[in-house]
């Protein structure tokens, strides 16, 4: 009889592989842009992406059956990531193969998506705190890039304002992508941006609405205090008749 919520709090407990799998698919983000730059062969990239593969399967193998669609499309994810990274090891440098290239960007945006399931717990209603430290995490992260991949971007501060830019889809035009490796990151940035933003002005919107709804609150249990307080006088001015 008592085994039902002990499975349910197992399948809802954190992994301990999360954050092996959240490092490794992060690791994928500088070895696909070291493969593409620069004129090295691919064995270290490869072993990047081998394994990131690696980690993703025995997380996978380790983590319970899925019992509902959302666990179900996750396995799915992972199968997906863990063939791609494993292909993405063995395919020719991007250098050299558009196709590699095309491919490999796929998989980026799987391993994005992926990304995003794992640090969607953080993200509840009045975790504001929490999104606006991934946020910034984000652009700055977002900064450096773009202060490594694009030349025009001399300083820090010159990526940090081309980051913001670009997440914010405002484009004043005066520090642009220029190079195909910055522009690619561009694409990324801007999806980052959108879903930053996004969580951003809802997580500030949910704590009006909170605010609102606690005052909304108090109003009525203030009211029905006064009510329990007139019934219990009523109640006492009725006993104190039948006494008399």
């Amino acid at each position: 009889m008592n085994r039902a919520p002990t499975d349910r709090a197992h399948l809802t407990a954190p992994s301990p592989w999360r954050w092996a799998v959240l490092g490794a698919l992060l690791a994928t983000i500088p070895a696909f842009y070291v493969e593409m730059l620069a004129d090295l062969p691919l064995s270290a990239a490869g072993w990047v992406y081998g394994l990131a593969a690696c980690v993703v399967g025995i997380a996978r193998w380790r983590s319970p059956a899925p019992r509902s669609p959302r666990e179900r499309t996750q396995r799915g994810l992972d199968l997906a990531l863990v063939l791609g990274l494993a292909l993405s090891a063995a395919l020719p440098t991007s250098r050299e193969s558009g196709a590699a290239l095309a491919f490999r960007l796929l998989v980026a945006g799987l391993s994005l998506l992926r990304m995003v399931g794992i640090v969607r717990p953080w993200i509840t209603r009045g975790s504001l705190h929490h999104v606006l430290v991934l946020s910034l995490l984000i652009l700055a992260g977002c900064g450096v890039g773009f202060w490594l991949l694009e030349p025009r971007a001399v300083t820090l501060a010159d990526g940090l304002w081309l980051a913001f830019t670009t997440a914010a889809t405002v484009g004043y035009g005066d520090i642009v992508p220029t190079t195909p490796a910055a522009k690619i990151f561009a694409v990324f940035v801007v999806l980052l941006g959108y879903a930053a933003l996004s969580l951003v002005t809802a997580a500030i919107a949910a704590v009006w609405v909170e605010s609102a709804e606690r005052e909304v609150e108090r109003e009525i249990l203030h009211e029905l205090h006064a009510e329990v307080k007139r019934l219990r006088a009523d109640l006492q001015t009725l006993r104190d008749e039948r006494r008399d």
